[in-house]
């Protein structure tokens, strides 16, 4: 009888075994049959939900080549078109719908306000276009920054609007411009990148516009901001960990379709023995405001505070900086601001500063308001 038992049971478990390893026509009739294959309507529907994106092309290193494969420094910037740069990653149109736009092909070193306001008001009309879901710039590394922090203040819309460069050209062993071009289109696309400003994607990190400064001459990791990336582009992904926390785009009170004109805003840089002629210089040029990029904690040599305050007793505006790269200036601290009738930033570099300046000067001319202006924006 045991022996009996044991075979039941063996054959039992044969049975089960073939049950579970027969092949797909021995199913039972109940089982669903696979998937149809998708029909070209699913696809076009696919395709459909793709974002649309324009990338606005105005030269700089991403559209650079050098010599050898080995100039990543020494090369020839702004020689490649918008379009042969898209068609160099054919991995974007898995992402996105793109099409590629010529603005400008100049260094970034080369920007002027006009050019700064051409551009600006271009993206603000694709921007209306009701099929536009997103803007990518490719920019110079030099100015990167400015540009940034000026769309960030005065454009008109929450859709994304994304600037990218590249500390190497396209023709440079390790090029960068490749994978940071792919990953501002994977940003521009992210519906979570709506209403966040303007940003700059370079080396897998997503920086607000606001706090991003580069900080290196050469090296392809050069872009910090002193509070970190909102995010990180890792592996097709853009993962924002942080928002910006000052005003921006639709929150602010500057409109690019309502300006046509900047005022002249002047930066000088502090040195040790710097000369005071530097700020006759720039009233004799027109200069509404200075910047004064001073040491430290925005420090003012005992020498150059009569230069200053001359300035300002003929109605330019005095900002006190800090060349220091990080911090916050405060007022009434290394100077009597408010005796001179001087403005501090905040945190602001001074190429910002000078961005934030000239728009502000759009609106009033009253230091008490142009100092709130640096301690809200």
């Amino acid at each position: 009888m045991k022996n009996f038992a044991r075979a039941t049971t063996l054959a039992a478990a044969l049975l089960s075994a073939s049950l579970i390893t027969a092949p797909a026509h021995a199913q039972p009739a109940t089982v669903a049959p696979p998937a149809a294959a998708p029909t070209a309507p699913a696809a076009a529907t696919a395709e459909a939900r793709k974002a649309n994106i324009v990338i606005i092309g105005t030269g700089g290193t991403i559209a650079g080549a050098g010599a050898s494969a080995i100039n990543t420094a020494a090369y020839q910037s702004a020689v490649v078109p918008v379009d042969k740069i898209i068609a160099s990653v054919p991995e974007i149109s898995k992402v996105a719908n793109v099409k590629g736009e010529q603005i400008f092909q100049i260094g970034s070193e080369s920007f002027n306000n006009e050019r700064l306001l051409k551009l600006a008001k271009r993206v603000s009309e694709v921007l209306k276009q009701p099929d536009v879901d997103g803007i990518v710039i490719t920019h110079g590394t030099d100015t990167i920054e400015e540009t940034a922090y000026f769309l960030n203040l005065t454009l008109k819309s929450d859709k994304p609007v994304v600037v990218v460069g590249s500390m190497r050209p396209g023709t440079a062993l390790g090029a960068d411009g490749a994978l940071n071009l792919y990953d501002a289109v994977l940003v521009a696309s992210n519906p979570a990148s709506k209403g966040k400003g303007t940003l700059v994607v370079l080396n897998d990190e997503i920086h607000t516009g606001r706090d991003v400064t580069k900080s290196n001459t050469f090296k392809a990791e050069t872009f910090r901001s002193q509070f970190g990336p909102l995010g990180y582009v890792v592996e097709g992904r853009s993962l924002f960990y942080r928002l910006p926390a000052r005003p921006h785009t639709l929150q602010t009170e500057w409109d690019i379709d309502k300006i046509d004109k900047l005022p002249e805003v002047a930066v000088v840089y502090a040195y040790g023995n710097v000369n005071p002629a530097s700020i006759d210089a720039a009233v004799k040029n027109g200069a509404k405001a200075i910047v004064y990029a001073a040491t430290g904690n925005g420090s003012v040599g005992d020498y150059m505070v009569e230069p200053l305050k001359a300035a300002r007793a003929k109605g330019v505006q005095i900002v006190r900086a800090s060349r220091t790269g990080s911090g916050v200036v405060v007022r009434n601290a290394e100077q009597p601001d408010d005796k001179y009738d001087w403005i501090v930033t905040d945190d602001q570099l001074p190429q910002k500063a000078r961005i934030l300046m000239a728009l502000a000067l759009t609106r009033t001319n009253d230091p008490k308001a142009l100092q709130q202006v640096f301690w809200k924006y």
